[in-house]
C-alpha cells in the first residue's frame, strides 16, 4: 500500500483546523448526508491535516482509511490534462493546432453542416462545442440516439468507436465561442494515445502517475477490497448505487447511467474524463506538484496556462465568479462566488462525491474525497469544509 503522505513533510496544524474540519465531517456523517470521507490539507508543501472518517462500505462496517481507493469520475480530468500538457512541453502537441492533424477521423461538424476546427486548447478548456449525454433532457437526445457513452456506464465498445459516435452528432456551438462541460477530455485521451503511440493508461503512467509515484491511480482498480462502495443520497440515508442506476446531477437532465463495476473491467475503454480510480493521497501529490511548479512535472509556463481563464470572461453555468483553465475551473471573482478563496484558485470535483481546490496565493491544497454522490461533489458539505479550512487559517494568524 502507498503512504499517501510520503511526498509531504508533516507539520503541526493551526490550532483550530483539526477541530473545525472534524466537526464538518462528523456533522455530515451524523446527518447521513455522507457515508465516508477522506480529507487532506497541505499548506506550503507541508501536510497539516489528514483524516479518514465513516465507512468505505457501510453494510460490512469496513472503515474508511487514508489509502481507500475511490472511483474518481471527473477528478481524472486534471490528471489526463496534465499528460496532454506533458506532450505540449515535449513539443509533440501544439495547443492551438487543429487536432485533425493527429485525429483525421474525428471530424464533427456544426449544425449547418460546416466543418469545424478543434484545438487541444479547446478540448482542455471545454470550449470545443462538445457536450455530455447526461445533460440531455431525456433518452431521446442526439447523444443518446447516437449511443454515445459518458465514460461511466458499462459500455462494451472502444474509445475509437465512442469518438465515431460522438463525431456523428453536430457540435453544440462553433469551437471557441462558448463554454460547455463535455466529453472533450475523452477526445483528449484519444489524442494522447495517437501522439504517444500507446494506451492512455500507459501514457498517463509515463508522464504523470509514474513520476509522481501515484501507484494506486489508474484506469482499472485491481483490489476490490480497497475500493470504496458508491452511495447515492436518499432519505433517510444514502443508498448503495446500483449497477446501471441512472441518477440526475442537475434538474431537468436525464442523468448519468452509472456502472460501479466498470472500474474493475479491463475491457472498458479508458475514459479520460471519468474512468479512473485512485486515492486522495495520490491526487494530492499531483496538486502539490502543479502548485509548486518548478518544472519537475511541467514547464512553469504551462502550469500558469492551466490556471489562466480560457473562457474569454464567460461565467460557468450556475457557478458565478468562475472561469475555466486547462483541466479545472479558475476563480475570477471571489465576491461573485461568495467564496473566501483567493482569486485564481483552482477547483473541481467528481460525480462519485469528490471536491478539491488549490489556492496558490495561500500555498494551500485541499483534497476531499467521499463515497456519496452528489453531496460530496456539490452539496452543503463542500462549502462547509471550504469555510472551515479558511476560518481556521484566518483565526490562526
Amino acid at each position: 500500500m502507498t503512504n499517501p503522505t510520503l511526498s509531504l513533510r508533516r507539520s503541526p496544524a493551526p490550532a483550530h483546523l483539526p477541530a473545525r474540519i472534524q466537526a464538518v465531517v462528523q456533522q455530515a456523517l451524523d446527518d447521513r448526508r455522507l457515508v465516508g470521507a477522506v480529507v487532506l490539507v497541505a499548506r506550503d508543501g507541508e501536510l497539516i491535516h489528514q483524516q479518514a472518517a465513516g465507512h468505505a462500505d457501510r453494510e460490512s462496517a469496513r472503515p474508511m482509511t487514508l489509502d481507500t481507493v475511490f472511483r474518481l469520475a471527473s477528478v481524472s480530468k486534471p490528471i489526463v490534462s496534465t499528460a496532454a500538457l506533458a506532450l505540449v512541453g515535449q513539443g509533440r502537441l501544439e495547443l492551438d493546432a487543429d487536432i485533425g492533424r493527429w485525429l483525421p477521423e474525428f471530424q464533427p461538424r456544426l449544425a449547418d453542416g460546416r466543418p469545424a476546427r478543434i484545438t487541444a486548447r479547446q478540448l482542455l478548456s471545454h470550449t470545443a462545442g462538445l457536450g455530455y449525454r447526461f445533460f440531455e433532457a431525456d433518452a431521446h437526445g442526439p447523444y443518446a440516439r447516437a449511443g454515445v457513452s459518458d465514460g461511466m456506464d458499462a459500455s462494451r465498445f472502444s474509445l475509437q468507436e465512442n469518438l465515431r459516435r460522438l463525431a456523428s452528432v453536430p457540435l453544440l456551438y462553433e469551437p471557441g465561442t462558448a463554454w460547455g462541460y463535455s466529453l472533450a477530455t475523452d477526445v483528449l485521451g484519444a489524442l494522447i494515445e495517437r501522439i504517444a503511440d500507446t494506451t492512455l493508461d500507459e501514457a498517463v503512467w509515463r508522464w504523470v502517475t509514474g513520476p509522481l509515484r501515484m501507484s494506486d491511480t489508474g484506469f482499472v482498480a485491481h483490489d476490490p477490497r480497497r475500493v470504496a462502495t458508491a452511495y447515492v443520497n436518499a432519505s433517510p440515508q444514502p443508498q448503495r448505487l446500483a449497477e446501471g442506476e441512472t441518477v440526475a446531477a442537475f434538474d431537468g437532465t436525464v442523468g448519468i447511467a452509472y456502472s460501479p463495476a466498470r472500474i474493475f473491467d479491463a475491457r472498458a475503454f479508458p475514459s479520460g474524463g471519468a474512468g479512473m480510480a485512485g486515492t486522495a493521497g495520490d491526487f494530492l501529490r499531483l496538486l502539490e506538484a502543479l502548485r509548486q511548479g518548478g518544472g519537475a512535472l511541467l514547464p512553469s509556463k504551462l502550469i500558469a496556462e492551466m490556471g489562466r481563464d480560457q473562457t474569454g470572461g464567460r461565467d460557468l453555468p450556475d457557478v458565478p465568479g468562475f472561469g475555466f483553465g486547462l483541466g479545472f475551473s479558475v476563480l475570477r471573482d471571489p465576491l461573485a462566488a461568495a467564496s473566501p478563496e483567493s482569486p485564481g484558485t483552482w477547483r473541481w470535483g467528481g460525480a462519485y462525491g469528490h471536491s478539491w481546490f488549490v489556492d496558490r496565493a495561500r500555498g494551500l491544497s485541499v483534497v476531499a474525497f467521499t463515497n456519496t454522490l452528489y453531496e460530496g461533489m456539490s452539496g452543503r458539505y463542500v462549502a462547509e469544509l471550504r469555510d472551515a479550512v479558511y476560518g481556521a487559517l484566518e483565526s490562526g494568524r
